[in-house]
C-alpha cells in the first residue's frame, strides 16, 4: 500500500469514523484497481475514463457483479477524490464515471411461522451456551441491529426497565431502540446466569463491559457471532441460512407487515437515507403474494 493510499484510509477511520468491516472493503477494492495499474504499466496520475472502463471490463470478464464493480467504483471515486483534495492529483477521474446498473437484490427475510419455530426449538436446548444464544436470536430479531453493533452493546447500554437499548451504528451515530418482553426476559437469564460464568473465564476481565462474550469469556467478533448463528442451526436442526442481516430484515419486514409507518423503520434501524428503507415494501409485497399462492386453494395449478 503506498504512503497516499494509507493516508486515505487513516482519513476514513479517524475522520469519517467507518467501521473496520467498511474499510477493509475500501482498502480491497483501491488495492485490486492499482494492481490493475501496475500489470498495465500505468500510474495513478495516468488514469483516465478508458483505463477505468478497461477496468471495468477486465472485471465483468473475470465474472465480478456488476453490484461489486458499482462499489469499487463508488471507493475508488471518494479515494480520488481525496487525492485531488490533498493535491496529489489534478483532478478525479472517477467523478463522472457512471457505475454498471446494478441488478436489484432484494434481502432475504423469514416468515414470521419460521421465526417462532426457530425460537421455539432452540429453547428445547439444555447446553451451556444456551441462555447466550437465546438472548442474541431474541435481540437480533427484536432490535433490527446489525451484527457490528449487536457484539459492542455495553451492559451500561441496556436499560432493562424501559426496554430500551443505546445502539451506537454506523458512522458512531447513536440511537435508541425499544425490544420485546420476550428480549428482555432471554437477556436478563443470560446476564445473570451464562454471562456470570463466561466472565471468570478471563482472570483479566478484560472485557467485562460487553454483554455478550464468546466461550472464552471475551467479547464477541462479527465472524464469532455467525459463528454461532451457524451452531445454533446445528443444534437445532433448521437450517435457515441464518445470519445477523437475515433478522434484520426480517425484523424490518415483520413491522412494515404489522403496519408500521417507513420512517419509524428508516429510524429503528439506523438508515440515513428513506430510500435504502423503501426495499422493504418490495419485499412485503412478494411475501403477501408468496403467502397468497401457499394459502388460496385456487392459486396453484391443478
Amino acid at each position: 500500500m503506498n504512503k497516499q493510499t494509507q493516508e486515505f484510509i487513516d482519513h476514513l477511520r479517524g475522520e469519517r469514523l467507518f467501521s473496520e468491516r467498511t474499510i477493509a472493503s475500501y482498502r480491497s477494492d483501491i488495492d485490486k484497481f492499482y494492481k490493475y495499474l501496475h500489470q498495465e504499466g500505468l500510474g495513478a496520475d495516468q488514469v483516465d475514463s478508458g483505463v477505468i472502463r478497461n477496468f471495468l471490463t477486465v472485471e465483468l470478464q473475470n465474472g465480478i457483479s456488476k453490484r461489486s464493480c458499482a462499489r469499487r467504483i463508488a471507493a475508488l471515486r471518494h479515494h480520488f477524490e481525496f487525492m485531488k483534495n490533498k493535491k496529489y492529483l489534478p483532478r478525479n477521474p472517477f467523478a463522472f464515471i457512471q457505475t454498471p446498473k446494478k441488478d436489484i437484490r432484494y434481502p432475504q427475510t423469514l416468515y414470521l411461522e419460521q421465526v417462532e419455530n426457530l425460537i421455539l426449538e432452540n429453547s428445547k436446548r439444555k447446553d451451556f451456551l444456551a441462555p447466550r444464544d437465546t438472548a442474541i436470536i431474541e435481540l437480533l430479531y427484536a432490535s433490527g441491529m446489525r451484527a457490528e453493533e449487536l457484539i459492542n452493546v455495553k451492559l451500561a447500554d441496556i436499560d432493562f426497565r424501559t426496554r430500551a437499548i443505546r445502539v451506537i451504528g454506523k458512522g458512531k451515530k447513536e440511537r435508541i431502540v425499544p425490544f420485546s418482553i420476550n428480549a428482555k426476559e432471554a437477556l436478563e437469564n443470560y446476564r445473570d446466569t451464562t454471562r456470570e460464568n463466561l466472565l471468570v473465564k478471563d482472570e483479566l476481565l478484560r472485557d467485562i463491559r460487553f454483554f455478550f462474550l464468546n466461550s472464552q469469556g471475551r467479547k464477541l467478533t462479527t465472524r464469532g457471532l455467525e459463528y454461532i448463528l451457524k451452531e445454533i442451526e446445528k443444534k437445532t436442526g433448521l437450517y435457515l441460512g441464518l445470519h445477523p442481516h437475515l433478522l434484520r430484515h426480517s425484523f424490518a419486514t415483520h413491522l412494515l407487515e404489522g403496519g408500521a409507518d417507513l420512517r419509524v423503520i428508516q429510524e429503528l434501524l439506523g438508515h440515513e437515507s428513506l430510500n435504502t428503507t423503501q426495499v422493504y415494501t418490495h419485499v412485503s409485497q412478494e411475501a403477501m403474494k408468496n403467502q397468497y399462492l401457499f394459502s388460496h386453494p385456487r392459486a396453484k395449478k391443478k
